[in-house]
């Protein structure tokens, strides 16, 4: 594997971003969107995004070969210590240490931001098929994330029902006054992103 280099992403990425998500739509449970989104969708994803949380694009050879960012867990004040993370490889590049590179600069400026809890929503199966596998389910162990709970049969894709699993990673001491989360723009500079 070539050199990997993760960045901040930013709106300008659009289009090769949605490259590596579209097959994730199109032949994956992965997620349960149905349609690609467009790229100028895809753009306003990454901008409201921004606005608070990191979202980090891996480089290899030039070339976006996968990202990964933050987002709220829930709306409510009380859950500003938390975020909700995701990641997508580009599938010809799996296995290769970029999403690992990535989850660890995500949680390191995550830190940073004085976030504290780290949740992903990930689809699974009962049993594995051809549009869903219990990768990210591991990778996510590998991260260091522990199973949270698990809903049955929510998403339906591919005429069939796929069950959700929550994973949750703990970043930091939970205190009583935890502080003020900064946002991304506050801390990006002390990463080089």
């Amino acid at each position: 594997m070539n050199e990997i280099r993760i960045r901040a992403a930013g709106p300008e990425d659009a289009e090769a971003l949605l490259a590596v998500y579209a097959p994730y739509v199109e032949n994956t449970a992965v997620t349960f969107e149905y349609t690609v989104p467009s790229e100028e969708e895809f753009r306003q994803r990454i901008i409201r995004t921004l606005e608070k949380y990191p979202y980090l694009a891996a480089e290899s050879e030039g070339e976006i070969v996968g990202y990964a960012y933050a987002g709220s867990f829930h709306p409510r004040a009380a859950y500003g210590w938390t975020a909700e993370t995701s990641i997508y490889i580009r599938q010809d590049k799996k296995r290769g240490g970029i999403g690992r590179a990535l989850y660890t600069e995500l949680e390191a400026v995550l830190k940073k931001q004085n976030i504290l809890n780290l949740y992903a929503r990930i689809a699974s199966a009962a049993e594995e098929d051809e549009y869903l596998t219990r990768d990210s389910i591991r990778f996510h162990e590998r991260m260091g994330y522990r199973l949270a709970g698990e809903v049955f049969q929510c998403g339906y894709k591919f005429d069939r029902w796929y069950n959700m699993v929550c994973m949750e990673k703990m970043l930091g001491e939970h205190r009583e006054a935890p502080g003020r989360v900064k946002t991304f723009a506050e801390v990006r500079e002390g990463f080089g992103l």
